[in-house]
């Protein structure tokens, strides 16, 4: 229980979606459209309502706040407008912020692996993007000994080949202001 004045763990999630979350009142349909609900271990209103109650390990230490796609098919069909999105977006963000780890380890090294390919040339390029990630997360080890690295470069040609793929990474002009963005947003995190 928090002492009066001390910040809840429900206050920092609410104070960080800026909007209420009471308003919730478990209809269910956020978690009956998630196209993804077969693999969580908690449905997005289950995550809501355990922020509503102050759970914070039964939220930080779900599955669902990792493997969310953030679709926002939850948002979208919320009666009340709740941005559930935005609360798991919250959600993986306290997590990472206290050092906790994350119930599905992979997902932070995609994210980072996504944002350095930004920072260095200021847009995604997936080959970089995907070697870095399969240097980072150990899927290189797995997938030689399994055999996919077949169906990945299968898959990688078809798309090179129908010109979705580019060997080379695109320039982008606005690299320096996009540079900038990254050295700001660092720059706010120490604060």
């Amino acid at each position: 229980m928090a002492v009066q004045g001390e910040r809840t763990f429900r206050d920092v999630v609410i104070e960080s979606v800026g909007e209420e979350i009471f308003d919730c009142y478990q209809c269910y349909k956020c978690s009956a459209g998630c196209p993804i609900s077969f693999d969580m271990d908690l449905l997005p209103h289950q995550i809501i309502r355990s922020v509503v109650f102050n759970q914070k390990e039964k939220a930080l230490s779900s599955k669902t706040i990792w493997i969310c796609a953030s679709c926002e098919t939850c948002t979208t069909r919320c009666p009340n407008e709740i941005d559930i999105a935005k609360v798991m977006d919250v959600l993986r963000q306290i997590q990472v912020e206290s050092g906790g780890e994350a119930k599905e380890p992979r997902v932070p090294v995609f994210h980072q692996a996504f944002l350095d390919s930004i920072k260095k040339t200021g847009r995604v390029h997936e080959l970089t993007m995907i070697r870095n990630y399969t240097q980072k997360s150990g899927d290189l080890k797995e997938k030689l000994k399994s055999g996919e690295w077949k169906n990945d470069v299968k898959l990688g040609m078809k798309m090179f080949l129908r010109g979705k793929l580019k060997v080379m990474s695109p320039k982008c002009e606005g690299v320096k202001e996009v540079r900038k963005i990254f050295k700001q947003a660092a720059e706010h995190k120490k604060k």
